[in-house]
């Protein structure tokens, strides 16, 4: 039996090798993590991350090969393969602040394998982390090694979606191997590999070097996000010319060199990836004496937060210019539908700036916890304090109940259920103050229908 470690069970670790214990019963899984909280409640009913299909794929493995602990020692021990996928949060202070990954945790855990391992492993880079980070936890492990134990370094960047995670995991478009170009490296590879190749098609797992597995992560983030800010960009043509960014983005999406997918205007992008990976791609750049590189990648974001207060402060304009005292209905608060995570969410933004305009917000999202939404806005930098949010902030327990009474009604997350078949707008029009206002930041709704009912409708990209 092949005993697989995973040291760190958020986001990435806990979902990925989850699938590859329900994919290989005869592989021995132990995710780890020193948080008590998040191990307990890995192993309740209620586990700590909403991912659609997750709990059942959990629930048919856990305590058969799939196990939870905060016991890593006896982890890394067991193991013969080890991934790290601990948190690279981008540096708040220091060299490289507000751009750079804190590669802490990442050290930490690799001191942590190299002090107590007692035989040989294999240890797979599995966090997102700028390039050439391999090469650092490589002279930590080989600094340690001995003539008994040898480590050898992969690098296994994972290319999850939140909201499609577990297809992404079963059925993913290529999982990439990087490994040092050696007899050694090759060997250690080929372990990974065959592991995957379980389910996966060989064709799908992509070998290559070390450097090259890392920058393909940043890279793959980068252009995605790049593709939503040219698509935002054109969508403020759109509202000025009257064109429809829709339609605008379908014609191009037709065309086979250019593709249909990441061409939906919106409020704007967010989530753990994209703006963190390209802040990381622009230090690296700058590191690298290309300051060209750096502004080109540095204007992706640049664009991404002006979609941002553009929308903003539309609605401001819209509502006559003030908001004060003002109810507004923020439907969603999660960065994107199918999820409960809000890592730089467009409704944190949206919403600190009501409250400093002194709006009274209304806040509704099926995933997302009142704790979590308070925390977010309170947070270093977002601009709100714990007591406005306490005088301004309501989160409410259904759309219709955010709605009424409210001046404006604002679409921040495309979940399903905001959409027209799914609410009464009738219904919520009627609770509404008049004039009724609906901003669709997310272009899920039927613009001309929701006129006909007596809202006045402002959409992202389109001047209806």
């Amino acid at each position: 039996m092949v005993n697989i470690c995973c040291i760190g069970a958020g986001y990435v670790g806990g979902p990925s090798c989850a699938v590859i214990a329900y994919q290989c019963h005869d592989i021995k899984v132990t995710i780890v993590d020193l948080n008590q909280a998040r191990i307990d409640a890995w192993n309740s009913d209620e586990l700590p991350i909403y991912e659609p299909g997750l709990d059942e794929i959990v629930f048919a493995r856990r305590g058969k090969n799939l196990f939870f602990s905060t016991d890593v020692d006896q982890a890394i021990i067991d193991a013969d393969l080890i991934f790290v996928s601990v948190n690279t949060p981008t540096k708040k202070s220091g060299m490289g602040a507000g751009m750079a990954a804190d590669l802490a945790y990442i050290e930490t855990a690799t001191r942590r394998i190299a002090q107590v391992a007692t035989s040989s492993k294999v240890v797979i880079e599995k966090s997102t982390v700028p390039c050439r980070t391999a090469q650092s936890m490589r002279t930590i492990l080989e600094a340690n090694s001995s003539k008994d134990i040898r480590f050898d370094i992969l690098s296994n960047p994972e290319f999850l979606a939140e909201g499609t995670a577990i297809s992404d995991l079963t059925k993913p478009d290529r999982v990439l191997i990087g490994c040092l170009q050696t007899p050694e490296g090759f060997a250690a590879q080929q372990k990974l590999v065959d592991v995957y190749t379980r389910w996966i098609p060989k064709e799908k797992v992509i070998t290559m070097n070390l450097w090259s597995s890392e920058l393909s992560k940043l890279a793959a983030n980068a252009l995605l996000a790049q593709r939503i800010s040219s698509i935002n960009a054109l969508s403020a043509i759109c509202e000025a010319t009257g064109a429809d960014v829709d339609e605008v983005a379908y014609a191009c999406g037709t065309d086979s060199r250019i593709g249909p997918k990441f061409l939906k205007a919106s409020v704007g992008f967010g989530g753990s990836c994209f703006q963190k990976d390209i802040l990381n791609l622009v230090y690296l750049s700058e590191q690298l004496y290309l300051p060209e590189v750096a502004a080109y990648w540095k204007s992706v974001v640049t664009m991404n937060e002006y979609q941002k207060m553009r929308f903003t402060h539309r609605i401001v304009r819209t509502l006559f210019n003030t908001v004060t005292h003002k109810r507004i209905a923020l439907l969603g608060f999660a960065f994107k539908k199918d999820t409960g995570d809000t890592r730089e969410s467009a409704a944190i933004t949206l919403c600190s700036y009501l409250i400093q305009e002194r709006a009274n917000v209304a806040i509704y999202d099926p995933k997302v916890s009142a704790k979590q939404m308070k925390m977010d806005l309170t947070e270093p930098g977002v601009g709100t304090n714990e007591a406005e949010v306490e005088k301004h902030v309501q989160v409410c327990s259904s759309a219709y109940e955010a709605c009424a009474g409210a001046d404006a009604l604002v679409i921040v997350t495309e979940w399903d259920e905001f959409k027209m078949h799914h609410l009464d707008y009738q219904k919520i029009y009627d609770s509404m103050q008049k004039p009724a206002f609906i901003f669709d930041g997310r272009l899920i709704l039927d613009g001309p229908k929701l006129k006909e009912i007596g809202f006045k409708v402002e959409t992202i990209g389109k001047s209806i």
